[in-house]
């Protein structure tokens, strides 16, 4: 199965935004930011059907990640630049330097998010890496030492949704449909100097 949903830069980079607001000096361990935006992502595809950011889940070592989120925040990504805009990331710490607010994403999204960072303040990344390591679809998609994705069905199973998942498919193509109707075709360097 290819990517059902479509990953959205601007609300994964203001929900990033929004964990870091709740956080001690807008800092945070990168690794349990991570995990709060997985846990954020799967509560939301609960609750409203989708995720989020969109991004591809995957099971690593220490649990689920949001992978094209993990390869921006490692500078391995095309959006890495215009998330170093907004965040620095020094070691293993993140720290929101300029505030890209939080217009692209739902009322219930932020409700989300800081239902999230509350349900899980008093732990650390390590203690996420555990939490994370007991959900079931981390579990039955254990890559060891290596990675592997974690299939929406598996997911959509865990959180007792498993009914759903034509639905939402159906739903998640949909919003891809209308994102590429509004997209802007992108012109070459020769086009661009005629």
């Amino acid at each position: 199965m290819s990517d059902p949903f479509r990953f959205n830069f601007e609300k994964t980079l203001q929900a990033i935004a929004v964990l870091l607001r709740q956080s001690e000096n807008r800092t945070d361990n990168y690794m349990r930011l991570l995990k709060l935006l997985y846990l954020a992502d799967r509560k939301s595809l609960a609750q409203m059907g989708r995720p989020i950011t969109g991004d591809r889940v995957v099971a690593m070592k220490r649990g689920p990640v949001l992978s094209r989120t993990l390869d921006m925040i490692n500078d391995k990504h095309a959006r890495s630049a215009d998330l170093f805009r907004h965040i620095q990331k020094v070691n293993y710490e993140i720290q929101l330097v300029h505030d890209p607010g939080n217009a692209a994403l739902s009322r219930a999204e932020i409700d989300i998010l800081h239902g999230v960072s509350r349900d899980f303040a008093s732990m650390d990344e390590w203690e996420l890496v555990e939490k994370t390591h007991e959900l079931p679809e981390w579990r039955k998609n254990d890559p060891g030492d290596s990675s592997r994705r974690i299939p929406l069905p598996d997911i959509l199973e865990a959180i007792g949704q498993n009914d759903r998942l034509k639905e939402i498919l159906e739903a998640a193509e949909e919003e891809r449909s209308i994102a590429r109707l509004f997209e802007l075709p992108v012109k070459s360097e020769a086009e661009k100097t005629s």
